[in-house]
């Protein structure tokens, strides 16, 4: 939506083929009965004032509300700060819990773990391993369906907010040092959100596309991509039971890798078949529960440590915008499960998940059953793309393929190139995809690849490039650890 709402401003015509009913991929918006619902939270931040501009264009400010961001961790019946405050923390957990978080994390100053290959081990060298139990491992574990010892610890050295415990006492103690001077960091505690949630976004960037002669094409499944010398010639797309074909001279896709290189005819060479296989994708399932109370916490979204229950994260979507239910009285959760597509909770009848996030959300004492009054779910595939051993030379392998071969393709957004974008990376992707059309040359590839967190605000230099900055917008994802390799004995 975003390439073709710039494509429009240049005067470029295009066709919008979208797969869904709804626009806005994992950023639309899904209504039931009423009740609204975001796919996992979208707020609308950027470090990009690209992006933020096309933001202001499409929807006036009275269709924003500002929202503090409040998020805690639910554990053992308590909620608890995130980013973790290590007094507040301590005086949750009581007396004895605390000696022996402290006592573990003196254990781990006197005798270290000697390596820091894992995640492990690099948070329970700074943390302790009691901590690193009770807040890491856990959630860690139910969001990549990966042990976190086979996490690499590259991956926690940029994620984990305030790097130790004794960081955190630091900054408890408001004194965060920087080797190049004072530096305060922290997580963004304040985000926009359009009143009927970010669908509201691009449902209405359709309609300006549209208005100015832009088919925006829903349930226009792509199924084949022709190709000829040199680049894409046209693309088969399924629609209300019929096939039609589609020519075009340059080409935008969103589509999944693994599915855009078997959709290929003439196919692709069996190397880049492979390597596109090699792609791997963590899933997602949203069950949304209409509860007869008018608030059942204040917060945005929970994390869910408690390791007794399968549920990741629930969102409060009546926080993110009262306007997203229609009844007062009534507060909509929106439970959230990581999964493997096709595993034994994805294949689960909408009753039996219904069913099972109301009994955890129930066991977890934030309401009662009998208080659960409808729902529904939303299975959402391949929702994060997974960084592991075989990424670097699968990708490597199709780019090579792409721009041998297919010189008026580019790929965009999180599955397109196979990147844990934010919604601001894609839409800025999608801004320099068109500017490329227009004669300029950008590397789509490198939008989101520096391991700078996205929500860390700290001192910016104000000469700083949009490109630079989004480039520092991009969170690491887990990698597994290499295997170590045989010794001969």
């Amino acid at each position: 939506m975003t390439a073709a709402y710039e494509l429009c401003k240049v005067g470029v015509p295009c066709t919008v083929l979208e797969k869904d009913s709804r626009v806005g991929g994992l950023a639309r918006t899904v209504e039931y009965k009423g009740y609204r619902f975001d796919i996992g939270g979208h707020r609308f931040f950027t470090k990009v004032k690209a992006v933020d501009d096309v933001w202001r264009e499409i929807l006036p400010p009275t269709e924003f509300r500002r929202r503090k961001r409040l998020s805690r961790i639910y554990y053992r019946g308590r909620f608890f700060e995130y980013p973790l405050r290590i007094w507040s923390t301590l005086k949750n957990l009581g007396p004895l819990d605390s000696l022996w978080i402290l006592a573990s994390y003196v254990r781990s100053k006197i005798s270290p773990s000697r390596e820091e290959k894992n995640v492990e081990q690099w948070i329970s060298n700074r943390f302790g391993r009691r901590l690193y139990e009770i807040f890491f491992k856990t959630y860690t574990e139910k969001v990549w369906g990966i042990p976190c010892r086979e996490i690499s610890a590259e991956w926690a050295a940029q994620r984990i907010q305030g790097l130790s415990l004794a960081a955190a006492i630091r900054n408890a103690l408001g004194r965060t040092f920087h080797r190049r001077g004072p530096l305060i960091k922290t997580l963004i505690d304040e985000f926009d959100y359009p009143n009927l949630g970010p669908g509201m976004m691009w449902q209405r960037a359709a309609e300006i596309v549209t208005a100015k002669g832009v088919p925006v094409r829903r349930r226009a499944r792509v199924v084949r991509i022709l190709r000829g010398d040199g680049g894409v010639d046209a693309v088969e797309v399924e629609s209300a039971g019929r096939r039609e074909r589609i020519a075009g001279t340059h080409f935008i896709s969103t589509l999944p890798i693994v599915e855009l290189i078997e959709m290929l005819d003439p196919p692709a060479p069996p190397e880049t078949r492979a390597a596109a296989a090699r792609l791997r994708y963590r899933d997602f399932l949203t069950v949304a529960l209409i509860v007869k109370r008018s608030s059942v916490f204040p917060d945005n979204w929970l994390y869910i440590h408690d390791p007794t229950v399968r549920l990741g994260r629930i969102q409060n979507y009546k926080n993110w915008s009262a306007d997203m239910v229609p009844d007062p009285t009534r507060t909509c959760l929106g439970l959230e499960y990581f999964c493997f597509e096709h595993d034994a909770l994805w294949d689960s009848s909408d009753a039996s998940l219904i069913e099972l996030a109301t009994s955890e959300v129930v066991r977890l004492g934030l309401i009662r059953s009998e208080e659960v009054e409808d729902g529904t779910v939303v299975r959402v595939p391949k929702a994060y793309p997974v960084y592991d051993e075989a990424l670097a030379g699968s990708l490597a392998t199709v780019r090579r393929f792409l721009e041998d071969e297919l010189l008026n393709l580019q790929l965009v957004g999180r599955n397109g190139t196979h990147h844990y974008n934010n919604q601001d990376h894609s839409m800025y992707g999608a801004m320099l995809a068109v500017r490329n059309l227009m004669g300029e040359r950008h590397d789509l590839w490198q939008v989101n690849v520096d391991a700078s967190y996205h929500e860390t605000m700290g001192l910016a230099d104000p000469e700083t490039s949009d490109t630079a900055r989004l480039s520092a917008a991009q969170p690491r994802i887990p990698r597994r650890v290499q295997p170590e390799p045989a010794r001969r004995p």
